[in-house]
């Protein structure tokens, strides 16, 4: 049963400006206790001795820092609470098949890709928008490679079981979330930590550079003890010129550590606290149980590890204050927290990068949990050796409940094709992407929009949006037969697709010629496929190609989406039947947009 997520949204929103007016009037509460304990301290210097007065100034700044803590806490909750009001007002809009306030994911927008520019995988209104629910680009770019390539059974079936025990923990997956929504990470962040983690040390194995980490603070305290006692200032100051020779060494290098990690510090304390979010739950599924187990297998936890890591990062931003060279001078302070860093790495370097996949893996997991849990009649299907596609009821998952119109399909995959007639308008090629999207999400390990799906593993190749290409000189017409060659080597040649058999999409191939060129290189085509035991669907208004059923024997099926004219008026109902299509609307279509025919 899907959550009532508007009413989830109301209680968040109450608690969060509950926690908010609270917040505010503790401001004043919080003046008036610094006013109070202000005088209470220069009363005890005045009045009292000087040991109670040093006692006086200790406790009241500890109960002081105690009161800005727990003020700043109540602060954080109404935040939280915020957020969470906020994704539960995105999913009452996702479940009225608005995606508007989610990424859309264009970044990963290919239309030289198999199958995902056709199949509206990624860009607004896309799959991905759909089904998106990960923060960090980490759970993005896996979600997006899960969409992008099939994925072997032995992957799908457990993320399969993962998804169903994230669909019952609702709150769970929210507190992720909204951990992750306080998130503001810039692009290119964690490849520029993993660029890092490669790098030799800057300071641990260099030996004069480990030196200067306590030569230099010991030269600055002689320094600054002869010109206190005998020396001329600048003589004394010439004790401080190894150190400036030290600095101006590892300049460059520590600029280029600096740009590395440069401003990741709350970065990595959001995946801190997503971390320790993970590693504080309990999971049954075995997947689940194995990424948990790469933040907790460790001597240290991976959340504890991360601030510590968040820290170091963020004492090198020091550098930025105009006062460091006070301690660039006294404790060469670049060279501490580069000497540091290194040993955070060392410590951890091939840690991190198994940490950042188990955390995009356990949000693209929660995407897939979310769509479980937003559409329960939707089902898993069964992944299988047989060379068959069966399904029933199926739906395009981009459609809203309300206006989508189901089909069923039986069709093998080992040279088998269905031939999609029908005229404008009627859903041809809607239903060439029902079948891709499904098929895509099946292999993913998400459910589906049906209920039953059976296929084996395939590769979806499409050939639905050619378009000329100016920069290259290249027609529409000849943009399609270079996409139909791509899909054609394919079929023939398992290597390319790694032994998965390819299923292909077409709709209305050699659109870009004339008619009889168009018919005669449509048979062909059909005809070297079914030969090269390729398996798919074609969508096509050539109703002549019909006739190639009779010579088949059964590896072409006809089938026919019609549309009824009633009053002049055209009826679309959508549905499958077999046989070549028998009506006809273009006449009509352009009598109603003023051409007189």
């Amino acid at each position: 049963m899907r959550p009532n997520y508007a009413q989830r949204t109301e209680q968040f929103s109450t608690l969060a400006t509950t926690l908010q007016r609270r917040y505010e009037r503790l401001g004043g509460v919080r003046l008036l206790s610094f006013l109070a304990l202000a005088a209470l301290v220069i009363l005890a210097w005045r009045e009292t001795p000087w040991w109670s007065g040093l006692l006086t100034t200790g406790l009241g700044i500890f109960a002081f820092a105690q009161l800005i803590r727990w003020h700043g806490r109540i602060q954080a909750a109404a935040l939280h609470h915020q957020r969470l009001a906020q994704l539960n007002a995105v999913e009452v809009q996702a479940t009225a098949a608005d995606y508007s306030a989610l990424p859309t994911g264009s970044a990963f927008t290919n239309p030289l890709h198999p199958y995902s520019y056709d199949l509206d995988i990624f860009g607004p209104y896309s799959l991905f928008q759909m089904i998106n629910r990960g923060q960090t680009s980490l759970g993005q770019q896996r979600l997006a490679a899960w969409l992008e390539a099939p994925s072997a059974t032995e992957a799908v079936l457990p993320r399969q079981v993962a998804a169903r025990e994230l669909a019952t923990r609702l709150d769970w997956q929210h507190e992720l979330r909204a951990l992750g929504a306080a998130l503001h990470e810039e692009p290119g962040q964690i490849p520029r930590l993993e660029g890092w983690l490669q790098q030799d040390p800057l300071v641990l194995n260099r030996p004069l550079r480990r030196a200067a980490l306590w030569l230099a603070p010991l030269l600055f305290v002689v320094a600054m003890a002869l010109w206190a006692a005998v020396l001329p200032w600048y003589l004394a100051f010439l004790l401080l010129v190894p150190t400036g020779l030290w600095l101006r060494n590892c300049r460059d290098e520590v600029q280029e550590l600096h740009t590395q990690t440069s401003k990741a510090a709350d970065t990595l304390r959001a995946y801190a606290q997503l971390m320790a979010h993970i590693e504080q739950t309990t999971f049954q599924s075995p997947l689940l149980q194995q990424l948990q187990a790469s933040f907790t297998d460790g001597l240290v936890p991976a959340s504890r590890a991360i601030r510590r890591l968040a820290y170091r990062v963020s004492q090198l931003d020091v550098r930025y204050n105009p006062f460091v060279f006070l301690l660039e001078v006294s404790v060469v302070w670049d060279l501490q927290q580069a000497y540091r860093l290194d040993l955070w790495k060392r410590a951890h370097h091939h840690q991190l990068p198994t940490w950042f996949a188990a955390l995009g893996e356990l949000e693209a997991l929660v995407s897939l949990g979310n769509l479980h849990l937003n559409e329960p009649t939707w089902v898993f299907p069964t992944i299988q050796p047989e060379r068959h596609l069966v399904a029933t009821a199926l739906g395009h998952p981009l459609l809203a409940a309300a206006k989508r119109v189901t089909n069923n399909i039986d069709l093998p995959t080992d040279g088998h094709m269905h031939l999609v007639t029908g005229s404008n308008m009627a859903g041809k090629s809607t239903w060439l992407r029902t079948v891709g999207t499904n098929i895509v999400l099946a292999l993913a390990g998400a459910p589906v929009c049906a209920t039953r799906l059976q296929l084996p593993q395939l590769q979806v190749y499409t050939s639905m949006r050619t378009q000329d290409a100016l920069h290259e000189s290249t027609s529409s017409f000849y943009a399609e037969l270079k996409r139909l060659k791509f899909i054609i080597e394919a079929v023939e040649d398992p290597a390319k697709t790694g032994g998965r058999p390819v299923f292909f999409l077409l709709d209305e191939i050699l659109k870009g010629t004339n008619s009889r060129d168009r018919h005669a290189g449509s048979k062909a085509l059909i005809r070297q496929l079914i030969a090269s035991r390729g398996a798919g669907i074609i969508a096509t208004h050539d109703l002549e190609l019909g006739e190639l059923a009779a010579e088949a024997n059964g590896q072409i099926e006809n089938w026919a989406i019609e549309v009824a004219i009633r009053d002049g008026q055209l009826f679309f109902d959508y549905q499958l039947k077999p046989g070549v299509s028998q009506s006809f609307n273009a006449t009509l279509l352009m009598q109603q947009m003023g051409i007189k025919v």
